[in-house]
């Protein structure tokens, strides 16, 4: 018993140190004079909501000013009428269900122009679709799991050059689960901007395939991307960090070559 104890202490240290460590995986192009990396901006303020399908709302200059101003996550749903009427039935409690659109206006600066830019969504209730600048993106059938579309090709830059986001929710198929399930944007959403080169989003990987008392070997597993249009030269530089955010050791891999559009994974 003694030993496993000290075993599992052991591998609840290694979760602290990959916990610190998700957060220290950088690419790099070899050469830059600079560090590149991501910047995660928070999307959830400034939506507008209409509690109803509405035809066109998905095209740029479609006319939302008379729609409810709030920020997400939101639950459209919970905000009632409770009845015992309502399609939801009593696994739903009773509330409505039904389609919801949401609108963002936004500016990016000039400098994004050679970026790649990225909307992820954490989850949308339930069968989701997404414009932007009225170019349809996608639909999520399932309103659980987080998703993401690339916005690049098709966005405005500059001052006084909006874009737009668009979001249709139809959780009106019901009932749909033994719980109550929401409905809307209920989870939070970001804006990532990359480099051409890049991590491939939720492409890094750890895992801790030998764990003892005195020792644990981490494993990283990095896919980088070359969205570029020309052969890149790329390494990967982990850094691990234990809990207290102190810098216990630097690894960079061999450099390799990155074909334009190809990717590669780093170990």
């Amino acid at each position: 018993m003694g030993n496993l104890l000290k075993h599992l202490a052991a591998f609840g240290k290694v979760l602290s140190l990959v916990a610190c460590l998700l957060s220290a995986v950088s690419a790099q192009t070899v050469g830059a004079t600079a560090a590149r990396g991501r910047v995660i901006t928070s999307f959830d303020a400034g939506w507008r909501f209409l509690k109803s399908d509405a035809t066109g709302a998905e095209q740029p200059n479609f006319d939302d000013a008379a729609w409810r101003r709030l920020d997400v996550p939101h639950d459209w749903s919970i905000e009632g009428p409770f009845d015992k009427d309502n399609p939801t039935g009593g696994a739903g409690g009773f509330l409505p269900a039904g389609v919801g659109w949401y609108r963002k206006d936004f500016t990016l600066p000039t400098n994004y122009k050679n970026k790649r830019v990225f909307a992820e969504f954490d989850g949308v209730m339930a069968n989701s679709d997404v414009w932007i600048n009225g170019v349809h993106l996608g639909k999520r059938p399932y309103g659980y799991v987080s998703f993401g579309y690339e916005l690049t090709a098709h966005l405005n830059f500059g001052a006084g050059r909006a874009n737009v986001l668009a979001v249709r929710a139809d959780n009106s198929g019901q009932p749909a689960s033994r719980w109550y399930t929401g409905a809307g944007i209920y989870r939070h959403v970001r804006l990532v901007v990359t480099d051409p080169v890049h991590i491939e989003r939720w492409g890094t990987f750890i895992t801790t395939p030998e764990v003892t008392a005195e020792r644990a070997t981490v494993r990283v597993e990095s896919t980088v991307v070359n969205e570029s249009d020309a052969p890149r030269s790329v390494a990967l530089k982990v850094s691990l960090f234990d809990p207290a955010s102190r810098r216990l050791k630097i690894v960079e891999t061999k450099s390799q070559t990155i074909a334009a559009g190809q990717s590669v994974v780093f170990r």
